[in-house]
Formats: C-alpha cells, sequence, structure tokens
C-alpha cells in the first residue's frame, strides 16, 4: 500500500476530505489537542515549528500526524508533543479504519508511519525524535520495525458510565469519607473560567518555586487554549475555604471524555477540609452530569502518587513512548521526561 506524506498549509487544509478537525473528532484517536488552531497555539508558545503531517492514499485522507520541530544550533529533534507544554499524549491519529479487516489495518498503519518517518528523515533529519502516543493508538510496531524504542506507560481511567453512587462505592474508605463527611459548608468549588487561570496557575507553578525543576505553565499559554477550544472544553475550577483560595484544577471536556490534566496542588495554609479529593470529585460529577463516561487521571507512572490516585478505584490504561536518537543526545530524553 502506498500512503503520500505531505505538510498541510493552512490554505491547503479545506482541500482535504473534510477539514483537519472535523477528521480528527471523528476518529477515536484524535483529541483536544489535536485540533489545527490548538496545534498552533502550541507552536507559538513552545518555540517550535509545526509539521502537520497529512497521509493520503490516493485522494483519501488516512491519517494526521503533528511533528514539532525543535533546532539547538546545528542539531534537529522532533517531538510529538512538544517539551515543556503539560501536553500528556499526542502523535499519530488514523481515519476510517474501525472496519478494516486486520491485515489491511496493519498494511495502512505501517505504510502511514513510514512515509512519516521518511518525510521527516528527508526534511528535518532530526538527531533525536520522540513520540507519546494516544492510549487509543495501541499498535506502534511500525515504530518498533523502523528502529525506535518502544517504552509502555500508564495512565488511569475512571468509569463515568457507572454513575455517582456506584462510582463512589468503589473508593477507598478515606475517599468515600472526604466526599460524603465534609460539610457543604465548610469550603466552595466553583468554575471560575478565564477569570481563574492566574490563580490556579499561580499554585500549580509554585511547587517548583524553591528551584527543584519541573513543569511551568504560562498562564498567556493555558489564555489562549482557553480561548481556542470549544467552549467548556477547558474548566477552571478554584476552591476556597474560609472565603480564601487554597487549590484548583484544570480539567479537559472531550466528546466522551473527562481529563484530570493540570492542578489540585497541596494548599499552602493548614486547612481541615479534604479539599483535592473534593476537587476530584466534582470533576468527576460535572462529567457525568455532561454525560461522559470515561474520566482520565493523568498518569500512572510515579509510584508515590499512583497509591493516591488508586483510592478512586481506576483501571489502568496502556499508552507508549516512542523514542530514535544517538547517544549522545540521551541528555535530551532525560530533559524532555523532568520537564514534560
Amino acid at each position: 500500500m502506498s500512503v503520500e506524506i505531505t505538510r498541510a498549509s493552512d490554505t491547503a487544509l479545506d482541500g482535504l476530505d473534510g477539514t483537519w478537525d472535523d477528521l480528527v473528532e471523528q476518529s477515536p484517536m484524535g483529541s483536544l489537542f489535536h485540533r489545527y488552531d490548538v496545534l498552533r497555539v502550541i507552536e507559538a508558545h513552545s518555540g517550535a515549528t509545526l509539521h502537520p503531517l497529512v497521509g493520503y492514499k490516493g485522494q483519501e485522507p488516512v491519517g494526521v500526524f503533528p511533528v514539532y520541530e525543535i533546532s539547538k544550533g546545528p542539531v534537529t529533534t522532533a517531538f510529538s508533543p512538544p517539551p515543556g507544554m503539560g501536553i500528556p499524549n499526542l502523535g499519530p491519529v488514523l481515519f476510517n479504519y474501525q472496519k478494516l479487516k486486520q491485515r489491511r489495518f496493519e498494511k495502512r498503519n505501517l505504510a502511514f508511519v513510514e512515509g512519516c518517518v521518511s518525510w521527516m528523515e528527508e526534511n528535518l533529519d532530526p538527531k533525536y525524535s520522540h513520540v507519546v502516543t494516544q492510549a487509543s493508538y495501541n499498535d506502534v510496531r511500525p515504530f518498533q520495525w523502523n528502529e525506535f524504542t518502544v517504552t509502555p506507560k500508564y495512565t488511569y481511567d475512571i468509569d463515568l458510565s457507572l454513575g455517582e453512587a456506584t462510582l463512589l462505592d468503589g473508593f477507598t474508605r478515606d475517599a468515600r469519607t472526604s466526599i460524603q463527611n465534609t460539610p457543604d459548608d465548610a469550603y466552595v468549588i466553583e468554575e471560575r473560567g478565564f477569570e481563574g487561570i492566574d490563580y490556579v496557575l499561580e499554585r500549580i507553578n509554585s511547587r517548583y518555586d524553591k528551584g527543584g525543576g519541573g513543569l511551568v505553565l504560562k498562564p498567556q499559554y493555558i489564555k489562549d487554549l482557553y480561548d481556542t477550544l470549544p467552549d467548556g472544553s477547558l474548566r477552571v475550577y478554584v476552591a476556597e475555604v474560609d472565603g480564601q483560595p487554597v487549590s484548583g484544577r484544570l480539567t479537559l471536556h472531550s466528546a466522551d471524555g473527562v481529563t484530570l490534566w493540570q492542578g489540585s496542588p497541596k494548599p499552602d495554609i493548614d486547612i481541615d477540609v479534604p479539599i483535592n479529593d473534593l476537587l476530584n470529585w466534582r470533576s468527576m460529577v460535572d462529567g457525568i452530569a455532561a454525560g461522559k463516561s470515561t474520566c482520565n487521571f493523568v498518569g500512572a507512572n510515579t509510584r508515590h502518587l499512583c497509591r493516591y490516585k488508586a483510592k478512586f478505584n481506576p483501571k489502568t490504561n496502556l499508552y507508549f513512548e516512542i523514542e530514535r536518537g544517538t547517544r549522545t543526545m540521551s541528555v535530551v530524553s532525560d530533559l524532555y521526561r523532568r520537564f514534560r
């Protein structure tokens, strides 16, 4: 099977059989971060150059693969997603594959990936490449067959279709107690929208004020995402105790799911309210009310965090980290993991 890879331009997007976003939204592999205008926001704030690759079988688009080029001196690297932007997953999105028999799907997947890899080699010649896939893109063998190192990674998913009562029954006793026994008048959790971003980002970023390193998100970046994403996709929660803000969360709403994206930092004052349990629960309850079926509790790879997250009775789900590069680029890999 032959798949032709081209780099989409702004003017060429409407030449697709449906717009870029239409195709992404129709694929189970697509995400909010795959939306074209969102990719451009990420480009503007990451210092990287976006290459929105599209694969065609004849006139039919079969997949997209947003790749970000970062060049430092003579060294070029390729990322999907780029580091430092807080994006958990990106990578390839395939279209109209659900009804394909396995043999045809494998041929299409292989041709698309090999075409994208060849395009990157010919146009970018990256010394290091790094991709983190969506959980729904689970056949990464074409990358393995093209000399990439593939590492399984884990995330947590919570089944919101169970409904509030059944979902709560599955939590550990201390989580249920936090949610059920905290008086309603002991705290306030509100959606603050655009106006809440500065406070929530200040609290998230304060975790690294002592110079320990790690992800720091710029408020203007999050504000631009808020303005660019469809209405209601990025929800900004602020939690108060005794009239004072103490914590907050950024939650994403996609077509069928909720993602506990960023937030719930430990309050910087002593309070007797389990505010972060309540923040997480509020995101889940709002997801149920919105008809969402799953809640992604981003990441299940950090041992000391898993003990906390597991009390909400999630199921593990698999995604993949994909790398290729010379040994001298190992420092790039280490930095990526630290700041992604």
